[in-house]
């Protein structure tokens, strides 16, 4: 099961098992070589495009509904095509990526990409724009589980958290840079800049090894030895970290030949519920309709779009790398609970903004508050997940973005005042259910969970 997981912001299961497994390698650190680096950033250009599509719908709204004559249903259905895609890569991408290899698994998911990018560009109607919207998110959807895994698997274990982490910042960067460019440039050409990050990354696949874990799995032992050599450096003896590969490889194997109605067994039931579970309610707290859509957002409280929309693009690098640094020194579930109630104060504050610009009251303090509480955002914590787990995520992703312009035009209050409750709820969800998971090993984690069910 674990080889079709997936992960959107973070690390995904497959990463966590390397990550543990390499804690008891007893070999000599080997240095960052120029090789590590390179594959690295090549890699990362996945991370950087999911950055960009996730972010292209919101400083392009006014832009596309004007030019082309949408209306509200007909944007928000081209907003949220991208879960639509989403759901379809989470479905493909743990397969894909065990059958064709780690490499040409980025490849085809840009050519996904690069070929929605330019079906945006060249749109002349809706349809257009709602099967660019969905390679997007076919693309989005392979490259969440596969830019994770590449680079966990390449990396020596003193370095592997720090370079799988910047999979997370990347993705920021690429949001911050969409947001950004979308008050300077029109939308065609925004989506044509979305478009470059895929090309670079094909460009330089043809330069970057393949993952020698992936390698010893599908028994070229020859091309893994070499290429294991290649990323360590030439004065590198690798002959235990190569005989502990293939030793977990093999067990790795033979643990994982199950089936996904394996994982409704009892003893599975308190990991699944905590699983989806948090997951919804990270969704329906409305994170990605703030990404998706700030922009409207700053309009409806009378705030300028651009200011907004340009410090949005300034506040999600640091806030993004702050949460990878607390993440790591302090722990998930601590940050998921201030986090959440961090967001559910922001909603409660900007429900409330709303419904006294309703009443006429405050009209110049409403927008600076309404602008504060958004910028509040950016800093939020997201768990890791599994296949059911991720596609429960874009499922009700899917929701929350289709439904979200349609709620903000019945209630504006109302629509906040929604999210900050759900936002409650994910802290009495997270302190009595979800376990920490810093410093703790799979195995210490699962008996945990198994005690807590009993």
């Amino acid at each position: 099961m674990e080889r079709e997981s997936q992960e959107e912001d973070g690390l995904s299961t497959s990463s966590l098992l390397l990550g543990n497994y390499g804690e008891s390698m007893t070999s000599s650190d080997p240095s960052v070589t120029p090789l590590l680096v390179f594959s690295t950033l090549v890699a990362l250009c996945g991370s950087f495009v999911s950055g960009c599509t996730s972010g292209y719908s919101s400083p392009a709204e006014s832009g596309i509904m004007e030019d082309l004559g949408l209306s509200t249903a007909a944007y928000s259905l081209f907003g949220s095509m991208i879960t639509i895609g989403g759901m379809i890569g989470s479905l493909v991408n743990g397969r894909m990526t065990d059958m064709v290899g780690r490499r040409r698994t980025m490849g085809i998911s840009q050519i996904f990409c690069a070929a929605g990018w330019l079906s945006i560009a060249l749109a002349k109607n809706v349809w257009w724009l709602d099967t660019g919207r969905l390679l997007n998110g076919v693309g989005f959807g392979i490259l969440t589980y596969v830019v994770p895994v590449y680079i966990a698997e390449i990396t020596p274990k003193h370095i592997r958290g720090a370079f799988t982490t910047l999979n997370h910042l990347l993705l920021y960067c690429g949001i911050s840079l969409i947001y950004f460019l979308g008050t300077i440039v029109s939308w065609r050409i925004l989506a044509l800049i979305g478009g470059i990050p895929c090309v670079l990354q094909v460009f330089g696949l043809f330069f970057i090894p393949e993952s020698p874990r992936w390698l010893v799995k599908v028994g070229q032992e020859k091309e893994f030895e070499v290429t294991l050599q290649r990323l360590r450096g030439k004065s590198i003896d690798i002959s235990q970290e190569a005989a502990e590969i293939r030793d977990y490889t093999e067990t790795f194997e033979r643990q994982s030949q199950s089936r996904i109605l394996d994982l409704f067994q009892q003893r599975y039931a308190h990991s699944l519920i905590i699983g989806v579970g948090l997951m919804m309610l990270q969704q329906f707290e409305g994170a990605n309709a703030f990404n998706y859509y700030a922009s409207a957002i700053f309009k409806s409280a009378d705030f300028s779009s651009s200011i907004g929309t340009r410090s949005i693009a300034i506040v999600q690098i640091p806030a993004s790398a702050l949460s990878v640094i607390l993440t790591d020194k302090v722990g998930r579930r601590p940050l998921l609970l201030v986090s959440s109630a961090g967001m559910g104060f922001s909603c409660f504050l900007l429900g409330f903004s709303f419904f006294m610009q309703d009443l006429q009251y405050w009209k110049k303090v409403t927008p600076i508050l309404a602008y504060v509480c958004i910028l509040v955002f950016p800093i939020n914590v997201k768990g890791s997940a599994g296949s059911v787990v991720t596609f429960s995520r874009w499922s009700c992703s899917w929701i929350v973005t289709y439904t979200f312009n349609f709620m903000l035009e019945w209630s504006a209050p109302g629509t906040f005042l929604i999210f900050a409750c759900i936002c409650g709820l994910t802290i009495v969800f997270t302190a009595k259910l979800v376990p920490e998971t810093k410093g703790r090993a799979l195995e210490e984690l699962q008996a945990s969970l198994a005690h807590i069910l009993h």
